[in-house]
């Protein structure tokens, strides 16, 4: 409208696609008209929304290699306590085994201590993450809701890691001569 330019920070324009140089040559004759003394500066919105998620983009590449790096981390030391436990427990092995026990039987009591403390460990962690997500996805103008089945679906995921990791040691426990085992110590 010719007036004046004060107080605006910026304005946006729809372009058509098509030639986008010869464009942005006309809209900044037409801002050298009407506003000599600022200088004419412009960006594309797809772009700066580009910008803008791009660190969320790579605080989620880390979160997840950070993650993947601790589910490496817990499952040695989950795989060194179930072989701890397991040589503690040899004796027990062996006896029940010339009871009849069976690998699953053997498989079951190793793999019960620890699915105790996997599911506690899950009981304790799904409100702190729940309060964590809550507050992390309020900083977005466009939220997603946090359903329950997520949270039971990462402990169940947990559960199967952790049964994963510890029935290698029961069966290598269970598989082991009972003969062997009694003798030990």
């Amino acid at each position: 409208d010719g007036g004046s330019i004060r107080g605006m920070n910026w304005f946006s324009v729809r372009l058509r696609a098509g030639d986008i140089p010869k464009t942005l040559s006309v809209l900044e004759e037409n801002w050298k008209e009407t506003a000599p003394s600022l200088p004419f500066q412009f960006s594309f919105l797809d772009e700066d929304l580009e910008r803008q998620y791009r660190n969320e983009e790579r605080l989620i590449q880390i979160a997840g290699y950070s993650a993947g790096l601790a589910i490496f981390i817990a499952c040695m030391g989950l795989l060194g306590l179930a072989a701890f436990t397991a040589e503690q427990r040899t004796k027990e092995i062996g006896i029940r085994k010339v009871l009849g026990a069976s690998v699953p039987d053997v498989v079951a009591l190793l793999s019960k201590d620890f699915s105790k403390w996997i599911i506690l460990a899950n009981l304790i962690a799904w409100p702190v993450a729940y309060l964590v997500m809550t507050r992390w996805l309020q900083n977005f103008a466009y939220r997603t809701h946090i359903d329950w089945w997520m949270f039971a679906m990462a402990g169940g995921i947990a559960l199967v890691i952790a049964l994963l990791t510890v029935s290698t040691q029961a069966v290598k426990a269970a598989l082991a001569n009972p003969v062997d085992s009694l003798r030990y110590e």
